[in-house]
């Protein structure tokens, strides 16, 4: 197995070029005999850059569900789909900054209607359905299972430290990643938890550490991903929103990034690090040992968040986009193959405001064509869900859940 990490060294490299804008002038009908001048072939070819720049309108994102309600907000922190026809989001609804009431809103027919389903304890970080029925929600150290597809659940265990979510290869067998460089598994369900051992091997104090992503490549090569974050001496003393110039002026510094990698289905797990720029917040694998990999940086640094091509097998990786305009905040692949990056618009250099929702499309990694989205798709950050080539979602944390409608 080739060191993974080596792909994710987010080094700084040269900028986007800025968007081709063009305006073809109009053709005016020939005074001779009538006819409409042609356009000479080199205004034909920008004619067809600019239309391969705008958002593509054959394909949209359109809203399915909003909650709209006076003086409460609901905040989507996870969406999944196991099916065409089976969802479940999670979040909390907040009527007061103090006061959260913790929710999942379900659907049983591809999202035309949601219900919205209160719940217990702490507002859930995280869902990972098996199937149409079976699933489980995070909730800081709480872990919750469901077998009605979320319409009801019930606590299976707590956890030892906060965690943040969990992988499941069977009704059994599942992972949890968490803080204090916690990596735990189970065989039973998640009634019981062991701690991974390889997970405290990487240097780093535990209490700055954290793993936070679980994905597989095939039901026997998987990897886990996290970081090291110690804090830093002359931090901005004021919160960001109250003095974001002393954000700015503060330069990012690499840090230590994490990832265990498993060549046998999770029996045994190889831990590595690497010094590196931001957080691999996101790993999304596809068919051929195709994957990508999101890192998110900080404000401070010069985009706000990068997204690399990964080969599972050679361990070669490529930078696939990045710009200083969008942050993108979630990756998917489909089965064919299809790439999407969901995020916002910036509307600065920091994203202390939402931003407009942005949906890009590509089929080669190359050429990115920007999607319709519902104008009043606004948020901080925006997750994705699908459930094969043709049903896809995205969710917002403002309480949004839109659909890719062809």
């Amino acid at each position: 197995m080739p060191n993974v990490m080596a792909w994710m060294a987010a080094s700084v490299r040269r900028e986007l070029p800025p968007a081709l804008r063009c305006a073809a002038p109009r053709m005016r009908p020939s005074a001779a005999n009538g006819r409409r001048k042609r356009l000479p072939h080199k205004l034909w070819a920008v004619v067809a850059l600019v239309a391969l720049a705008a958002p593509s309108r054959s394909q949209r994102w359109e809203v399915q569900y909003f909650y709209d309600k006076a003086k409460s907000s609901l905040s989507i922190q996870d969406i999944q789909f196991v099916s065409a026809s089976r969802g479940v989001a999670v979040g909390a609804i907040h009527e007061t900054e103090k006061h959260a009431k913790p929710v999942a809103v379900v659907t049983a027919d591809g999202g035309a209607h949601w219900q919205v389903v209160p719940l217990r304890e702490t507002p859930p970080l995280s869902v990972f359905l098996l199937n149409e029925n079976l699933g489980w929600m995070v909730a800081g150290q709480h872990l919750w299972h469901t077998t009605e597809a979320g319409k009801s659940w019930s606590e299976v265990s707590r956890f030892p430290v906060p965690i943040l979510r969990v992988y499941f290869a069977d009704e059994s067998n599942g992972w949890a990643v968490g803080f204090k460089k916690t990596v735990l598994e189970t065989h039973n369900g998640g009634r019981g938890w062991e701690r991974v051992a390889a997970a405290a091997e990487p240097s780093g104090e535990a209490k700055y550490s954290t793993y936070s992503w679980i994905a597989f490549a095939t039901p026997q090569s998987g990897m886990i991903s996290g970081w090291n974050q110690p804090p830093r001496r002359l931090e901005p003393k004021l919160p960001e929103w109250i003095d974001p110039q002393a954000t700015l002026d503060y330069r990012d510094r690499p840090h230590l990034s994490y990832s265990l990698v498993t060549r046998d289905g999770g029996k045994t797990w190889k831990s590595s690090s690497a010094s590196l720029f931001g957080d691999i917040s996101r790993i999304r694998f596809g068919k051929q040992n195709n994957g990508l990999g999101l890192v998110e940086y900080s404000d401070a640094f010069r985009f706000p968040s990068e997204v690399y091509k990964v080969e599972w097998t050679s361990g070669k990786s490529q930078t696939v986009y990045r710009n200083p305009k969008m942050f993108v905040s979630d990756i998917w692949l489909t089965p064919d193959g299809t790439a999407y990056l969901a995020g916002i618009t910036m509307l600065g250099q920091t994203r202390l405001a939402p931003g407009k929702v942005q949906v890009l499309r590509s089929k080669d990694l190359s050429a990115w064509t920007e999607m319709e989205v519902d104008y009043r798709a606004v948020a901080h950050r925006a997750t994705l869900a699908a459930a094969d080539d043709q049903n896809l979602w995205v969710a917002t944390d403002n309480g949004m859940i839109l659909k890719l409608v062809r």
